[in-house]
C-alpha cells in the first residue's frame, strides 16, 4: 500500500494518502507498480478523447487536433505536468555544455532556459499531431492506452539496479538502481495484463486482432528503446539519473509511443 501511495502520490495529482513509509524498498516498488498508472491516467484522458473525437459511426464534437490538444493538456494537468517540467530542465541541462555537476545545478533551478523551451514546444507538438492522427485512423483511445502504458513502465526500466543516481538527494537517489529484474518482469506482466484488459473495454474490436496487438507490442518495444537511448546519455553527461531525468523518459518515451503507433497500427 505505501507503494501504491508513493507511486500514485508522486505520478499524479490525484489525492492520496502519504505513505507511511518511504524508503528505498518502497520506492523500487513504487516505481514496480507505476504501469497501473499509466492505466489510471487513461481513464479520464480516454473518456474525454472519445467523447471528443467520437469513432467512425458517429460524428464528432471536436476535429481530431482540437480533441488531441485537449487529451494532451488534460494528461498535464492529472500529473501537474511534473513530467514535462522534468523534460525542460533535462534539455537545459544537457545541452548547457557545462560539465556534470555544473549541468546539474541548472536543472535543479526553476527556470525554464531556451533548450527546455524547444523541447517543451516539439515534444508537446508531435503528441499531439500524432494523437491526432491516431484518431483521424479511429485509433485514437486504442492507442492512448498503451502508449500511456509504456511510459510508465519505462520507470522501472530506468530504476533497475546497476543504474546509479547522479545526486545524493531527490527522487533520483530514493529510486535509481532500485528494481530487480523479477521486479521488472512483474511490472513487464502487469504492463501486459493491464493493456489487453483495457483492449477488452475500448470501443472498436480491431484492438483485439493478433495483428493489431502484435504491431502494438513493437510500437511499446520502440518507444522504451527511445526512453533508454536518453536513459544513457543522461547517465554519461550527468553521471546518473534524477527525478528530472524520470520525467523526460517518461515524456520521450510517450511520444515515441505515440509516433511509432501512427506508423505500426
Amino acid at each position: 500500500m505505501d507503494a501504491l501511495r508513493l507511486a500514485f502520490g508522486t505520478l499524479t495529482v490525484l489525492p492520496t494518502p502519504p505513505p507511511r513509509v518511504v524508503d528505498r524498498r518502497v520506492g523500487s516498488w513504487a516505481m514496480t507498480l507505476a504501469p497501473l498508472v499509466g492505466l489510471v491516467l487513461a481513464v479520464p484522458a480516454g473518456l474525454l478523447l472519445w467523447l471528443a473525437a467520437g469513432d467512425r459511426t458517429a460524428t464528432p464534437a471536436l476535429q481530431p487536433a482540437p480533441a488531441a490538444a485537449l487529451t494532451v493538456a488534460l494528461l498535464a494537468v492529472l500529473t501537474r505536468a511534473m513530467h514535462l517540467d522534468g523534460l525542460a530542465d533535462t534539455a537545459d541541462g544537457l545541452g548547457s555544455g557545462k560539465p556534470a555537476p555544473q549541468a546539474l545545478e541548472v536543472m535543479r533551478k526553476g527556470d525554464v532556459g531556451p533548450f527546455g523551451v524547444v523541447t517543451l514546444v516539439l515534444v508537446l507538438l508531435v503528441q499531439v499531431l500524432a494523437l491526432a492522427e491516431l484518431v483521424a485512423e479511429g485509433h485514437g483511445v486504442a492507442a492512448l492506452v498503451p502508449a500511456l502504458v509504456a511510459s510508465r513502465l519505462v520507470l522501472p526500466v530506468v530504476c533497475l539496479r546497476g543504474v546509479p543516481a547522479a545526486r545524493r538527494d531527490g527522487l533520483g537517489q530514493a529510486v535509481a538502481g532500485t528494481v530487480s529484474w523479477g521486479q521488472l518482469l512483474l511490472a513487464v506482466g502487469l504492463a501486459a495484463a493491464v493493456t489487453t484488459l483495457a483492449a477488452l473495454v475500448t470501443p472498436g474490436p480491431q484492438s483485439l486482432e493478433p495483428g493489431v496487438l502484435l504491431r502494438t507490442g513493437a510500437a511499446v518495444a520502440v518507444a522504451l528503446a527511445a526512453g533508454l537511448l536518453l536513459l544513457r546519455r543522461c547517465v554519461v553527461r550527468l553521471g546518473g539519473v534524477t527525478g528530472d531525468v524520470l520525467g523526460a523518459c517518461v515524456e520521450v518515451t510517450f511520444t515515441v509511443a505515440l509516433v511509432a503507433l501512427t506508423v505500426l497500427l
